[in-house]
């Protein structure tokens, strides 16, 4: 069944996107608080509803604010085991350029049809406001949300975003709300001669190199080479590195419990947490969706923990 609106004349549209509520973090931005972080319960859900998030209006693009990580409750985070779960959401009226600028396109047509004179670029920006603003609150939303975590025994904060304006999003919400959080990325240098010295010597001892990577050039061409499921100890790899080239990603496994890739930022993508870990978890009814998300915060943010803990010391994160 097709569903559609009437705009003028039926137009494309763009449903809601449907949130997947799960736990299980994709990416990591890891960030290390430079100075301690004392949070209550009780303080910090006022600080956190001084920004919780309201639906777009009718004249809104886009809202921003902090849901529950569960449903059906008031609660705007979750802790465990001193770990501090929050979930930011964001909300965006969908109103494609295309729409705008055909809408813009037949009114200045029309205009200067009646009149026989162009209309000027300052009437058009003009015209295009009111197209805007006519449209947008038939406009569809798109809902999105960032999760992370704020650890203070571990001076840690985790944020689960491939971007880096993802990541300071999160990092400023979090800091209008609390008023600060000092905080600086876990790489201070690229590690690319660190990551290239894996391959070409040894990697550490929980450390197993994959079959994928990302090789740079330093010299002013930034040549760039991809591998995907490739023997990294071929012949013809490791002469790019040979050669000069640097390691910029690097596919790997943690003791049998995740994978990912490393970049040299020290940013970690496509996560996936091996049956080893989920599986302490597939005795909870799944209809208990609430205790499964809580179940699974603590098994994932414990294992993300560790993980970080073993990066600041493999990469001396500490001294740097």
């Amino acid at each position: 069944m097709t569903i559609g609106v009437q705009i003028g004349r039926v137009r494309p549209l763009f449903l809601s996107v449907i949130i997947r509520i799960t736990m299980w973090f994709k990416n990591l931005k890891l960030y290390q608080l430079t100075n301690s972080l004392e949070l209550t319960e009780e303080q910090l859900q006022t600080q956190l509803e001084s920004m919780s998030f309201r639906p777009c209006g009718s004249q809104d693009i886009a809202t921003m604010g902090w849901t529950s990580p569960f449903r059906n409750s008031d609660m705007l985070f979750q802790k465990t085991a001193n770990r501090y779960w929050l979930v930011l959401k964001k909300q965006e009226r969908i109103l494609p350029a295309s729409v705008i600028n055909n809408e813009l396109a037949e009114k200045v047509a029309q205009i200067e049809a009646e009149t026989g004179s162009p209309v000027p670029k300052k009437s058009q920006q003009d015209l295009k406001q009111e197209i805007v603003h006519r449209l947008l609150p038939q406009a569809f939303t798109k809902n999105s949300v960032t999760h992370g975590f704020i650890s203070p025994e571990n001076n840690l904060v985790v944020v689960d975003a491939s971007s880096d304006g993802a990541a300071e999003a999160f990092l400023s919400c979090v800091r209008k709300c609390i008023g600060s959080l000092p905080v600086v990325p876990f790489a201070k240098s690229s590690k690319q001669e660190i990551l290239t010295s894996w391959v070409l010597q040894d990697a550490p001892e929980q450390i197993e190199i994959l079959d994928e990577a990302e090789f740079k050039s330093p010299s002013e061409d930034g040549a760039v080479i991809r591998c995907k499921s490739q023997d990294l100890d071929a012949a013809e790899i490791l002469a790019h590195l040979q050669s000069g080239m640097l390691v910029q990603k690097l596919s790997v496994a943690w003791q049998d419990r995740l994978t990912c890739i490393i970049a040299e930022d020290l940013s970690i993508k496509r996560l996936k947490f091996t049956d080893v870990v989920k599986e302490q978890n597939e005795d909870i009814p799944k209809d208990e969706l609430n205790v499964k998300l809580d179940a699974d915060f603590t098994l994932m943010s414990s294992e993300v923990v560790e993980f970080a803990e073993a990066l600041r010391k493999i990469f001396e994160v500490d001294s740097e």
